[in-house]
């Protein structure tokens, strides 16, 4: 068999037809390439981990985890999947301690009224106890395919919006409002261009998408898939998302978690939007 990669939808907001997991308001994917297993964001709790289990799979063996950013719905199944370890090492379960991949700022607290914290309630020395932590704002490649793209230039002005109330503490005890430059994705080369797998597109999924052509040299895009973060965006902003999309000539489009159906709706109108859901599996080859 010609190699692969291969991506499995452990959470999502919903749940494929006649496929009887559980859904919630977070993310997370299970990527296999290479021989090696790399679990993206980890949703909000330990559905992830049902999921798996009523799939067969296997978390106790990954190679990485890779968190798209520090909110809560992709980094609060952290805590489920350490005891999830901590059990295996217990029982002299076969297991492995994966390398732990993300941007600089990712364990820095949220706090975003009425919550104390809206970002994972892992804190990064726990985060170091538990995982071999790499925590980078440049691009790191996991394969010779396959890249987290760390810290995403933001430079489509339709893409840029305003903090609002969110706030971030800094290490010196310090608040700053949060732009979330820790949003980052993965990119994959495939045989015929490039797959984009995102968290919840804070970043903007024009300008990932970008950064990824710029990082991986490949000008040809052939799906994205992941949370788009267009829940609220106004027309103009999914108007203009929706023509660089068409540009792309994409094969696929699996826009899902933080993506709206009206959103939905008017992408299809601009590019193959295809439904995606928990129990979900997509390969595409590798060249």
């Amino acid at each position: 068999m010609a190699p692969q990669l291969s991506l499995t939808v452990l959470v999502d907001n919903t749940t494929l037809i006649d496929r009887y997991f559980i859904g919630e308001p977070g993310l997370s994917f299970l990527l296999e390439t290479k021989g090696k297993k790399i679990l993206f964001d980890t949703g909000y709790s330990d559905a992830f981990l049902v999921n798996a289990g009523r799939m067969g799979i296997s978390l106790r063996d990954l190679d990485y985890v890779v968190l798209s950013h520090g909110h809560l719905d992709h980094s609060g199944g952290l805590i489920p999947l350490a005891r999830h370890l901590t059990e295996a090492k217990i029982n002299s379960l076969p297991h492995k301690v994966p390398d732990l991949i993300a941007h600089t700022r990712c364990f820095y607290p949220r706090p975003k009224s009425p919550l104390p914290n809206t970002g994972s309630l892992l804190h990064e020395d726990e985060v170091r106890r538990q995982f071999n932590v790499k925590l980078t704002d440049k691009p790191v490649w996991i394969t010779e395919d396959l890249v987290f793209l760390g810290e995403i230039p933001r430079n489509f002005s339709f893409e840029r919006i305003k903090p609002g109330t969110r706030k971030i503490i800094m290490p010196n005890g310090s608040s700053e409002p949060d732009l979330l430059p820790d949003d980052s994705a993965l990119a994959f080369r495939a045989d015929d261009g490039l797959v984009i797998i995102t968290g919840c597109s804070h970043a903007g999924i024009c300008n990932i998408t970008e950064y990824a052509r710029a990082i991986c040299k490949e000008p040809r895009v052939i799906d994205i898939i992941g949370g788009f973060h267009l829940l609220t965006a106004d027309n103009l902003r999914i108007k203009k998302t929706g023509e660089y999309m068409r540009e792309l000539h994409l094969k696929a489009l699996h826009a899902c978690h933080c993506t709206s159906l009206a959103a939905k709706l008017t992408l299809a109108s601009y590019g193959p939007v295809q439904e995606t859901g928990v129990g979900m599996t997509i390969a595409w080859q590798v060249r």
